[in-house]
């Protein structure tokens, strides 16, 4: 049985055994999916012995992105601009694929799944570190009309724009600077993870706005609060956590599975934790 997981720490509370084991049954993909834990400066041991005992392919959470980037043996273009790897797919000739699906699995739930579009779009990304850089290749891909990286320290978004400018055309600034008028608004702040928004003015929502938190829960995030009062769609990061999923299984096993029933199932889920929280 080929054998996958997932490594992170913590682990615990990582969906990606539940998604890939579905993803699995619903392409009838024989595989087994489990979770690695690791202390910080114990990744490289983990993995080692992970693929020694024959593994086919790991997944990558926080906080090994970055040890992942240098573990791989040769890099997708994705993941070399990403600057992080959050898949390693074991190849023919015995070498370690690093890629990042983060970015595509973004694109395909703003675009396939919500019907959203992104081309010809004013798009504003949130936040510069990690969750950004690994996105800004996809996202610049589908040929936004305007990217702009807003930071609270604008510094940061300026060099990551700059990193970025052969690529496309990228813009950047402090919150408190953002121009006005965005059709889509994607959060990728630290602030979203500790349950707060980022501090930016009602005018960036721009008419027919849409937004999307890429943290995601039971209920609207505040984030997602903020930008429905001024009147924006909004949606969270399950989708693009199952789509990245979907991208890896794709990459492993050259089957593409359907998101959309495991979305679903996931969501159902979180109703019902909600529900008995409620009670």
């Amino acid at each position: 049985m080929d054998r996958y997981a997932v490594i992170g720490n913590p682990i615990k509370q990582s969906l990606s055994p539940v998604i890939h084991t579905a993803f699995a049954q619903q392409t009838g993909q024989q595989l087994e999916y489990g979770k690695l834990f690791a202390e910080v400066d114990g990744f490289k041991d983990v993995v080692d012995a992970f693929f020694a005992a024959g593994a086919k392919g790991l997944n990558i959470t926080a906080p090994f992105k970055l040890d992942a980037f240098e573990y791989a043996d040769t890099l997708s273009e994705r993941a070399r601009t990403a600057g992080a790897v959050n898949t390693l797919a074991l190849q023919g000739d015995g070498r370690l694929l690093g890629d990042n699906t983060d970015g595509p699995g973004l694109v395909s739930d703003i675009r396939n799944h919500l019907g959203w579009s992104i081309k010809g779009k004013k798009l504003l990304v949130l936040g510069a570190g990690g969750a950004t850089r690994g996105t800004l290749l996809p996202l610049l891909k589908e040929q936004p009309a305007l990217l702009h990286i807003a930071n609270r320290t604008a510094a940061k978004a300026e060099q990551l724009a700059d990193d970025f400018s052969a690529h496309g055309s990228l813009t950047a600034s402090g919150l408190e600077d953002i121009p006005a008028g965005f059709d889509l608004i994607i959060n990728a702040s630290a602030a979203g993870l500790s349950g707060e928004r980022p501090q930016i003015a009602e005018v960036v929502v721009g008419q027919g706005c849409c937004a999307y938190d890429m943290v995601y829960g039971a209920e609207p995030t505040p984030f997602m609060r903020w930008a429905a009062d001024l009147g924006a769609q909004t949606a969270d990061g399950l989708g693009m956590l199952v789509g990245q999923a979907a991208e890896a299984f794709y990459l492993w096993r050259g089957v593409r599975p359907q998101v959309e029933p495991v979305l679903e199932m996931l969501r159902g889920e979180l109703r019902k934790k909600l529900a008995a929280t409620a009670k």
